[in-house]
This record gives C-alpha cells, sequence and structure tokens, in this order.
C-alpha cells in the first residue's frame, strides 16, 4: 500500500509515518504542507520522495492507496472528500470536521465511493484499554454505574499555536481531548451518551477558546459519566475508572499515546492487578485500517466512531455555553 500524507504535522512524524511503515509492503510517496519549505524539509528529515502544496497535484498520483490527513480540524472535510473522490482510503485524525453534517458528508461519500474510511482514535487500541473492555464485558465489575475519565494534562509549548487561540481552526480542549474520552467510552460501554451538562473555562492558557472543561452524560444503561479535560495540569495524572454492582475498575496514567499505565480491579476478592499487552498503539491501528482495505476486517475506529465522537464533544461545548442539558445530535447514526 502506498500512502499520501496530507499534512506534515508532528503526530505523523513522531508516530504515524513508524506505524505506516511497519505495515508489510506499505510505504511513503509524499506530504502535503501549505508552506513549501516546510514540507521540503519534512519530507527530507522522513525520507519522503515528494512533497507538495496542491492537494489536487498530489491526489493525482495514481499509484498512491491511501492518505493519512492530520491537517487543522477546518481543513479535514474538505480534504477528506479530494481524497475520497480520486478514489484513496483515508485515515483521518480527530475531530472528523468542524460540524457534525460535514463529518457525515464524509462518511456517507466514503460509503458511496467503496473506499476504506477511519478515524485516527489512538485510545481503543492501547492494550490497557484492551483489557478494561474485557473486564467490563466479562462482567468482572457486574452493572456499571458510573465512570470517571481525569484526562486533564499539560499541553507542551511546541503543541500549543492554534489550539489554545484559534477557534476557526478547531481550537479548544473539547475538540482537542474531549472528543477522545467521548470515543473511550463508547469503547467501553458499547452505548452512547443521550444527554450532558458542562462547565467550561480558561485557566491559565486558552486565548479565545476554552482550556478546561467538566462534564457529566447520561447514558441509556442509567450509568453516569464524568470526565475532566484540560491543557493546563502539568501534576494532575490521567486515567479512568469504571465502577459496577460488583467491582471498580482502576485505571491510571492509560490516556496517552504510549502503551504505558497501570489497572487495579477491586471486588469482593480485593484487590488484583491486571496485566496487559504493551503493544504500539499506532501500529496497531494502522494494521487494522490496512487489513480493512484488504477487505478483512474493520478499521479500529471507523468514521461513524469519529461521528459520534464529534457528536458528544459538541454537545459537551453547547451544554457548556448555555448552562442547559444538551440532548447529543448523532447525526442520523
Amino acid at each position: 500500500m502506498r500512502w499520501a500524507l496530507i499534512g506534515a504535522s508532528r503526530i505523523a512524524s513522531g508516530y504515524v509515518i513508524d506505524a505506516i511503515r511497519a505495515q508489510e509492503g506499505a510505504e511513503i510517496q509524499s506530504v502535503l504542507s501549505s508552506d513549501a519549505e516546510r514540507g521540503a524539509v519534512f519530507a527530507r528529515d522522513n525520507a519522503i520522495p515528494e512533497s507538495f502544496t496542491d492537494l489536487e497535484a498530489q491526489l493525482a498520483d495514481e499509484t498512491v492507496d491511501a492518505v493519512y490527513i492530520s491537517t487543522t480540524n477546518e481543513k479535514h472535510h474538505s480534504q477528506a472528500l479530494a481524497a475520497i473522490a480520486a478514489g484513496k482510503h483515508v485515515l483521518c485524525e480527530k475531530p472528523l470536521a468542524m460540524t457534525l453534517s460535514d463529518a457525515v458528508e464524509m462518511v456517507e461519500a466514503a460509503r458511496n465511493n467503496a473506499v476504506t474510511f477511519a478515524t485516527n482514535h489512538h485510545l481503543r487500541n492501547a492494550g490497557s484499554h484492551l483489557a478494561i473492555r474485557d473486564l467490563i464485558s466479562s462482567g468482572r465489575i457486574g452493572k456499571v454505574l458510573s465512570a470517571r475519565v481525569f484526562h486533564a494534562v499539560h499541553l507542551p509549548e511546541h503543541l500549543r499555536g492554534w489550539r489554545i487561540n484559534d477557534a476557526s481552526a478547531g481550537g479548544g480542549v473539547i475538540p482537542d481531548i474531549t472528543v477522545h474520552d467521548a470515543d473511550t467510552i463508547r469503547f467501553h460501554l458499547a452505548e452512547d451518551p443521550v444527554d450532558v451538562v458542562a462547565k467550561a473555562g480558561t485557566s491559565g492558557m486558552g486565548e479565545g477558546v476554552e482550556d478546561s472543561v467538566m462534564s457529566v452524560w447520561s447514558m441509556p444503561s442509567g450509568a453516569m459519566i464524568q470526565t475532566h479535560e484540560s491543557f493546563t495540569h502539568a501534576f494532575a495524572g490521567t486515567g479512568i475508572e469504571f465502577h459496577g454492582t460488583d467491582g471498580s475498575i482502576f485505571a491510571r496514567n492509560v490516556m496517552t499515546q504510549e502503551p504505558v499505565g497501570e489497572i487495579r480491579l477491586v471486588d469482593t476478592n480485593g484487590e488484583t492487578q491486571i496485566s496487559f499487552e504493551t503493544h504500539n498503539l499506532y501500529h496497531r491501528a494502522l494494521g487494522l485500517f490496512c487489513g480493512a482495505v484488504r477487505g478483512t476486517g474493520s478499521p479500529s475506529a471507523d468514521g461513524i466512531d469519529g461521528i459520534k465522537s464529534l457528536a458528544v464533544a459538541h454537545a459537551v461545548r453547547e451544554a457548556a455555553q448555555s448552562g442547559s442539558t444538551v440532548r447529543v445530535d448523532y447525526g442520523g447514526f
């Protein structure tokens, strides 16, 4: 499979290029950047043969089978539609788009053009989260009553820029982190939030966008979900908890791109450390994506997963702005 990168991003250079090249027979042909010099340097540093500033010219390469989109959020929609029209399979960063209707259009276009479309939600590929899901689905904690996600981190300076000061590019902690937590909760509980309440604000980093948010979600099963996301918490640590009628799961430092952390199960038998696989999250995600392209299996997170995580994030932002309970609109999915 031959790839084109749409976006000369840090996540591409730090994680996805390696994951693509880890797949048998995969290679990267080109990268797109709006800055010709940046694109050329990125291509040179990452041993990519070509760099482009024009998307149409990049997509005209008929030897390219798939694209990875990691540009700023407001560009995903038009770039994905162009790639789909060119017959390319698409792996797109989250959130899929700025609006739910745009995300729906992307997924439907891929379906109509018979190309594989996936959302790069990395957390569901972690061995820790796979182990947590197995504990829940096997009934180890009984009926889930509640969950808590704490995903307040300190955004490194080199990742700030548009994330903290440009709403038009999709900045803010809600599209950056809450969208991941929405996907992770959906992955573990196999159900979609019904409605949300939320409070958001700035706590030292946001410049016109929120840098911190807390929200509570109601689930169809009756479970309640509490989440906290922030860009400004240097020492908080991250984690996720699930509390059920027969036990509780406590996972620490697992809301990350690295295969780290710990999981404890507490029930009537006491406390048990849960082991999990420590594979590379992105290698697994790209392996499943490539398998889906070949017709074997599905991506770890498909386009509908991307629509639904975006829908929850939009509801959280609306609830925070309005001070009201907001029902989640999934765009018909």
